[in-house]
């Protein structure tokens, strides 16, 4: 497929559109009803993060579009770099569509390393919905800097980074910050991205990064009172499968732009294409929604038409753009297409990757 992985909400809704007619709302997931159920939606996460700030955003409108109306609980399970609620999942969800998996780029990056605490594969699953979603690298104004347009004094500065775990969504900053040659300590065993952030408020750590949803309800407002500096966005992909700005962020220069204006070249070689591989698994096909692989076609429709259906809802027009960005969220063939893109790597590359993970920073797969 040559649709675009890295999708602006407008992009995708109108990509999604053909995948939608051809067989969402059929008879078949009318024959579903989950009347008087309540559904467990597992986030392998801490609350407060991107993925609970998403998860916590759909939930009530899954209950609302789901048939019968069924109550949506999140239940946040975090550890092991999101491997302890994935695994959960993978030994507890029956095929009745009563328990959901909600993934992140944290949940493929140990999967595509062939970290041992992995005790899932993705392939038994059958998907839901797929939302890209974006990032933003922000400092503290301690460090002297008042914006993008001091990354350059970034260099030589002593910074420390609050880490779930190099195998966990983490990843893309650790490899980001080394390609960038910035001297980074990472702080290795947070349970969740907002944890991290409660530690940079915190002044234990003094450069982060949140998802574009939580950075939007979170750190936005220490960027208002003058508490937080941001310095670039991830970026996402366009047509031609290049970096560019984020739409959500679009004053904020992206990585390959801030990589540019602190070394006066663009970014090439092996360690881009680390950097690059893991950010196009960790951003355009960022979060998914999963359900087990003997899930009924029914049923698995029925999902998929709820998620397109919620679009239309006047609570979703009205919040989604504060929550998810300019980012849609997409079902069907095109929602496959990033799943499939997402979690596929080359032998070559894990070898590559994993081998710099111990030689550099003494992490064994397996490890937070």
């Amino acid at each position: 497929m040559s649709q675009p992985v890295g999708l602006t909400r407008r992009a995708a809704l109108g990509l999604a559109a053909g995948a939608l007619v051809l067989g969402l709302a059929g008879p078949a997931a009318a024959e579903v009803n989950f009347a008087g159920k309540t559904i467990e939606w597992i986030i392998p996460f801490s609350a407060g993060g991107g993925s609970d700030t998403w998860a916590r955003f759909n939930a009530p409108l899954l209950s609302k579009y789901l048939p019968g109306n069924p109550v949506v609980v999140v239940v946040n399970e975090p550890g092991g770099g999101s491997t302890k609620g994935t695994n959960l999942f993978a030994a507890r969800a029956e095929p009745d569509g009563l328990m959901i998996l909600g993934t992140s780029g944290s949940t493929q990056f140990p999967y595509l390393l062939g970290d041992p605490r992995v005790r899932y594969e993705y392939k038994d699953w059958k998907i839901a919905m797929a939302g890209p979603t974006g990032g933003v690298v922000y400092t503290t104004p301690a460090l002297g800097l008042k914006g993008p347009e001091d990354i350059g004094q970034l260099k030589g500065k002593d910074l420390v980074y609050a880490s779930q775990g190099a195998t966990s969504l983490d990843l893309v900053p650790l490899l980001g910050f080394r390609l960038m040659d910035l001297k980074v300590q990472h702080v290795f065993g947070f349970k969740g991205r907002g944890d991290g952030r409660l530690a940079f408020e915190r002044g234990e750590v003094n450069i982060d990064y949140q998802t574009s949803s939580a950075y939007l309800k979170n750190v936005q407002p220490l960027v208002d009172a003058g508490q937080a500096v941001p310095l670039f966005s991830w970026g996402v992909l366009n047509e031609a499968g290049e970096i560019v700005r984020d739409p959500t962020f679009p004053d904020l220069p992206s990585f390959v732009e801030a990589y540019e204006t602190l070394t006066g070249a663009a970014p090439s070689g092996p360690d881009y294409d680390a950097y690059f591989a893991f950010f196009t698994a960790g951003f355009p096909a960022q979060k998914m929604v999963f359900l087990p692989k003997d899930t009924p076609d029914e049923i698995v429709a029925a999902y998929q038409k709820a998620f397109e259906d919620m679009k239309s809802d006047p609570d979703y027009q009205a919040n989604a753009e504060a929550v998810l960005g300019t980012y849609g969220q997409v079902t069907g063939p095109l929602a496959q297409a990033l799943f499939e893109k997402g979690t596929t790597i080359t032998p070559e590359l894990r070898g590559n990757v994993a081998g710099m993970l111990a030689a550099e920073y003494g992490v064994k797969l397996g490890e937070d």
